[in-house]
């Protein structure tokens, strides 16, 4: 085979300048999704991206490292949420082609915040190594927390999420959160990174070597503290997996047929909460039949449970109805009811100027409204549990704001829209990021999977297998107390992110 004119060849210092600035951190981005479940693989982050911060310590200028790091971002995210296209292809009825475009387009948006931070490393570190490298963490994080509340926030794969439950560097999520995690990974980049450039010799080496030996020491001792204790018995928690299809879950034809499973198993269930999953009834709650919810009702009061309902509501205002994401406790003394208010866009709210994108993508249900801030707890066999409909667990922010009056944590979720990919089990990673930010029991009732209990150290206590009809039963101890994190939320890190900043902004030494 020949090569064509004017290509250089593959050994030539133009093709290796190539390969280094965009090739190494497009395959370092792609192998960081390993340290995600369902792998789990948790030293990979650190290495992965200790490759392109070597990378952006050798960019010539700030383009160049903008483009290394839009190249790490498109390996990321595209290795680690091109489950998009199953959602918009197989259940929203988007063309093929549109949807892998529609997919790519979306990768390439989220590979713009590291494409932003290399920016910020290049132009503001000057030509000194370590001078870039006390700023990459700083930049990289501080891009990675736009991204989680820019036009509603994305904040799927933070970086910090890689670490829970195994890493010592799960240690820190206590006290600074997910994106305090985060960071940590990143200094213990930069720390490897700088150990890497320093080459064969001397005293340096040692001390980028003893800071990394000194971070993850650090995260495994503060690890050993107990912000929080049990505030009463353990209670029974059924939750349940009714694992029906997507694409037959809003058909006439099934409608009756998964009332009645829901139904059986609500009936079957033993414990003293049982747990349905988000929108798990194919109706608005109030076209349920009437006798059917005073039966799910009557089995409560002779059993002696409590039901917490996945369900979708509508109020009529004015000319129009309002539709709400809910979880409703149907028994007890009162009903009490939490509406979803972090809503998906595109999923259950159309931006504005995007009403077209409804003649190609076809989802039931996706003109929600928002519920109100700031909700109470639902209370159910005398514990207070605070709600996260769906992926409103990916955000630490929003899940505190139920502390401390809550004493355990419900995630109901319906990740049958993203089929067999890692969707799920990167879902349920996050919510194990969450009870450790919180050291509360989180329960996760789901469509099709991953249904779980995890504990307050975020390590999956118990759990069903995907896309099968089950109950999982686990008995969940209401907690008391509240954790660094919980109290100051993201201040604390990002502070450290200001503080980093301002080391890596100081002349050179």
């Amino acid at each position: 085979m020949t090569r064509s004119a004017g290509a250089p060849p593959a050994s030539s210092p133009a093709a290796r300048a190539v390969a280094f600035a965009l090739l190494l951190p497009l395959a370092a981005g792609a192998a960081c999704v390993l340290g995600f479940a369902p792998f789990y693989a948790w030293p990979v982050p650190v290495v992965a991206v200790a490759a392109l911060f070597l990378v952006w310590t050798r960019s010539g200028s700030a383009l160049q490292a903008a483009l290394s790091g839009m190249a790490f971002g498109l390996g990321y995210f595209l290795a680690g949420v091109s489950w998009v296209f199953v959602s918009l292809h197989d259940f929203g009825s988007m063309h093929a082609g549109l949807a892998a475009a529609a997919t790519f387009v979306f990768c390439a948006y989220l590979a713009l915040f590291p494409a932003a931070a290399g920016w910020l490393v290049a132009r503001f570190g000057g030509d000194e190594t370590a001078r870039r490298l006390a700023l990459a963490p700083a930049a990289l994080v501080a891009t990675e927390w736009v991204r989680g509340w820019l036009f509603s926030g994305f904040p799927w794969l933070g970086l910090g999420t890689s670490q829970v439950p195994g890493s010592p560097l799960a240690g820190f999520v206590p006290y600074v959160g997910a994106y305090g995690a985060s960071l940590a990974v990143a200094a213990a980049s930069a720390l490897l990174a700088g150990l890497v450039a320093s080459g064969a010799g001397g005293r340096a080496r040692i001390g980028w070597a003893a800071g990394i030996g000194a971070l993850f020491l650090a995260g495994g001792l503060v690890r050993i503290a107990q912000w929080t204790q049990p505030a009463g018995p353990a209670v029974s928690v059924a939750l349940l997996q009714g694992n029906v299809s997507q694409e037959l879950k809003w058909r006439d034809d099934v409608r009756t047929q998964t009332l009645l499973a829901y139904r059986d198993m609500i009936f079957a269930a033993r414990a003293r909460v049982v747990i349905v999953p988000e929108t798990a009834l194919p109706a608005f709650l109030d076209e349920l039949p009437v006798d059917y919810l005073e039966s799910l009702r009557a089995n409560a009061r002779a059993d002696g449970k409590e039901i917490v309902l996945g369900t979708v509501e509508r109020e009529f205002h004015g000319k129009a109805f309002e539709y709400f994401n809910s979880v409703v406790r149907l028994t007890g003394d009162k009903t009490e009811t939490y509406r979803k208010r972090h809503l998906v866009p595109f999923g259950e709210f159309i931006p504005a100027g995007f009403r077209w994108v409804l003649g190609v993508l076809h989802i039931p249900l996706s003109d929600f409204s928002r519920g109100a801030a700031n909700q109470p707890p639902i209370h159910a066999a005398g514990v207070a549990f605070g709600v996260a409909i769906c992926y409103e667990d990916m955000f630490g922010e929003e899940v505190i704001d139920a502390l401390p009056a809550a004493q355990a944590l419900i995630n109901v979720s319906n990740d049958a829209w993203f089929g067999q990919s890692f969707a799920a089990e990167q879902h349920l990673q996050a919510s194990q990021m969450r009870a450790l930010e919180t050291g509360r029991w989180m329960v996760r009732s789901t469509n099709t999977g991953a249904t779980a209990a995890i504990d307050p150290s975020g390590h999956v206590a118990k759990r069903l297998p995907w896309f099968t009809r089950g109950t999982l039963v686990a008995d969940v101890v209401p907690m008391q107390g509240m954790t660094p994190y919980a109290r100051w939320g993201n201040y604390p890190a990002l502070a450290l992110i200001a503080l980093l900043f301002a080391a890596g902004m100081r002349r050179r030494r």
